[in-house]
């Protein structure tokens, strides 16, 4: 049985937003049976999760001996399972893991940046300078996305992959930022309609519901 890490407290910002529910929702594209293992405070920096996970950070994957971290990681080793998540065809796949990347490396850095300023400094003098810098950049990036989408439902066309999944998981932590762009607010939308994505909200919010 596949195990995922996930928190069993959050705060409220938080919650539907840590990082299992990508794991998890790949998982569910994919038609995979998993488990969740839930951490109680301070279990992230025991030394035997470390041990697996050397930031302390959820989620982890652990199927038989394999143990993964990272969520890009982990969401590219569930769709070598699940063409519903990385086509067959290898232009696709390699289309699809570019998106992938491409939500990690130059979407995610930047959205997170203001994130970062709003949650946690935002009564700082230096925060208060910098955020409308950040957020501007951040947008010059979410500008280049809303063109390459076009008006297509998905980043390749027509159909879902990874790399929609972990696109639309990035977005989906700034709405004030994405939701600038027309075409990315309904892609988002679009992408967390699907059950999947539902069954996978349903489950990290049930676990923290569970665990209060």
């Amino acid at each position: 049985m596949i195990t995922i890490s996930a928190f069993e407290w959050a705060p409220d910002f938080a919650k539907g937003q840590v990082r299992d529910l990508r794991a998890r929702w790949a998982l569910e594209e994919a038609g995979l049976p998993y488990r969740a293992r839930l951490l109680a405070q301070g279990d992230q920096d025991k030394p035997e999760y470390r041990a697996l996970q050397p930031f302390g950070q959820v989620p982890i994957f652990e199927e038989d001996d394999l143990t993964l971290f990272e969520t890009g990681a982990i969401v590219l080793f569930i769709g070598e399972r699940s063409e519903a998540l990385l086509p067959k065809d290898p232009a696709a796949r390699a289309r699809a893991t570019q998106w992938l990347v491409a939500a990690l490396n130059s979407i995610e850095p930047f959205i997170m940046q203001v994130a970062l300023i709003d949650l946690f400094y935002k009564d700082e003098e230096w925060a208060k300078l910098r955020r409308p810098g950040a957020a501007e950049f951040a947008q010059k990036r979410l500008a280049g996305l809303s063109k390459a989408l076009g008006d297509k439902p998905y980043l390749d066309g027509d159909r879902f992959t990874a790399g929609d999944l972990m696109m639309a998981s990035v977005l989906r932590i700034m709405p004030e930022l994405t939701n600038a762009h027309a075409n990315l607010k309904a892609y988002v939308e679009r992408c967390t309609a699907r059950p999947a994505f539902k069954r996978a909200y349903d489950a990290q919010i049930g676990d923290f519901k569970q665990a209060a």
